[in-house]
C-alpha cells in the first residue's frame, strides 16, 4: 500500500476527528502496532512502550488529510521501533552472556492471560529462533525484513519510512532476506511433535535421568542461556549434546530443589518452566528439527521473567 509520507507535517482543519474516533481507530490497529514493535525490539516492555508512544503522537497529531491511518500509525511505530533498537544495540554489545529475546509465556491448557491485542499479534514468524536471528541484522535491516516479508509493505512504504530510495529499499531487504534464509533453522515438527519433546525433556531433567535426555537432543545442538548478569547462567552458548547433558545434570546437582515444571506455551510453542517451591526459576523453550531438539532457549534473567510470571500467576523466584 503506497501513501504520502505519514510523518509530514499536516494543515490544521477545525473539523478534527473526535477523541473517540481516535481512541478506536488506535484500538483497531494496536494488535498491529504492538507485533512490529516486539518483533523489533525483542522485549514485551519496550514493545509496549513504543505502543504508548505512538498513541500519544497520535493523539496530537494533524491528522485531518492522512491517507491511511494505518499507515500513519505502523510507520510512526516503525520510526519509534528503529530508534529504540539502536539504542538497545548498544547496550547488548556490552550485555553480560548470550541475549535472548523476553519470551512470551502461556500457562497451556488454559485461556491466555495477554490481552487479545498482544495474542492476536503472535504468529510463526516471533518464534525463538527467528527472533534471535535477527538480531544479528542492523537496525534498519531487521525493520526493513519485517514490514516487507512479515506485514507485506511494499517498497514504496518501506522508503517513505527509511527515508531511503526504493531500489536502496530493496538491497537492505534482499541482504537480509539472504542472512534470514542462510542463518533460520528449518523447522520440519508437528505441534504434537514439539510437545512430546518438550515434555520428554522436562521430565528427564527433572529425573536427572542422561540417557533420556540424550535421547531428546540433536547431536549438534546449541543450547543458549540468559541470565544478563541478573541470574547464574553460562556465559556462551553451548554447543553439543554431550555438553549440554553435562551443563544440565550439573544445574541439577547444584540446585536439586529445582526438581518442578510446568508446561506452558513460549512464543506460541511448547515448552515449560522450571520452578523451586512454585517460584518461576526459569523458562525453556525449543527449536526441532529431525524428530530432536536441534536449540534450546532457558530465560534466566528476572528482568524479562516478570510478565511470564504475572501471566501463570507464580511469583518470580528472588523477587
Amino acid at each position: 500500500m503506497s501513501y504520502s509520507d505519514p510523518m509530514k507535517p499536516k494543515a490544521e482543519n477545525p473539523e478534527s476527528l473526535t477523541d473517540e474516533t481516535r481512541a478506536a481507530i488506535f484500538a483497531k490497529h494496536r494488535a498491529r502496532i504492538f507485533g512490529i514493535a516486539y518483533r523489533l525490539v525483542g522485549t514485551v516492555s519496550d514493545a509496549e512502550d513504543i505502543v504508548q508512544e505512538t498513541w500519544l503522537r497520535w493523539a496530537g497529531a494533524p491528522l485531518d488529510d492522512v491517507r491511511s491511518p494505518e499507515a500513519w500509525l505502523v510507520t510512526t511505530a516503525g520510526r519509534l521501533g528503529i530508534d529504540q533498537l539502536r539504542r538497545l544495540k548498544r547496550r547488548r554489545e556490552t550485555y553480560i552472556g548470550p541475549w535472548l529475546p523476553e519470551p512470551i509465556v502461556e500457562a497451556a491448557g488454559r485461556a491466555p492471560e495477554m490481552t487479545p491485542e498482544e495474542r492476536l499479534s503472535l504468529g510463526d514468524d516471533v518464534s525463538m529462533a527467528l527472533l534471535h536471528m535477527l538480531e544479528r541484522l542492523a537496525p534498519e535491516e531487521r525493520a526493513a525484513f519485517l514490514l516487507h516479508e512479515v506485514f507485506d509493505y511494499d517498497y514504496a512504504d518501506l522508503a517513505a519510512l527509511l527515508g531511503k530510495s526504493q531500489a536502496a529499499c530493496r538491497q537492505i531487504v534482499s541482504r537480509a532476506r539472504r542472512r534470514v534464509r542462510d542463518d533460520r533453522p528449518r523447522f520440519n515438527a508437528s505441534a504434537a511433535d514439539h510437545a512430546r519433546l518438550a515434555s520428554a525433556f522436562a521430565n528427564a531433567l527433572t529425573a536427572e535421568d542422561p540417557a533420556s535426555l540424550i535421547a531428546c537432543l540433536h547431536d549438534k545442538a546449541i543450547l543458549y542461556s540468559d541470565g544478563g548478569g541478573r541470574a547464574a547462567a553460562a556465559l556462551n552458548p553451548i554447543y553439543g549434546a554431550d555438553r549440554i547433558l553435562r551443563f544440565l545434570i550439573g544445574i541439577r546437582k547444584k540446585v536439586p530443589q529445582l526438581n518442578e515444571t510446568e508446561p506452558v506455551l513460549i512464543n506460541g510453542r511448547p515448552g515449560f518452566v522450571l520452578l523451586i517451591d512454585g517460584k518461576l526459576h526459569s523458562a525453556v523453550s525449543f527449536d526441532v528439527e529431525e524428530g530432536r531438539i536441534n536449540a534450546v532457549y532457558m530465560m534466566r534473567n528476572p528482568d524479562k521473567l516478570r510478565a511470564a510470571a504475572e501471566s501463570l500467576g507464580r511469583p518470580l523466584l528472588g523477587a
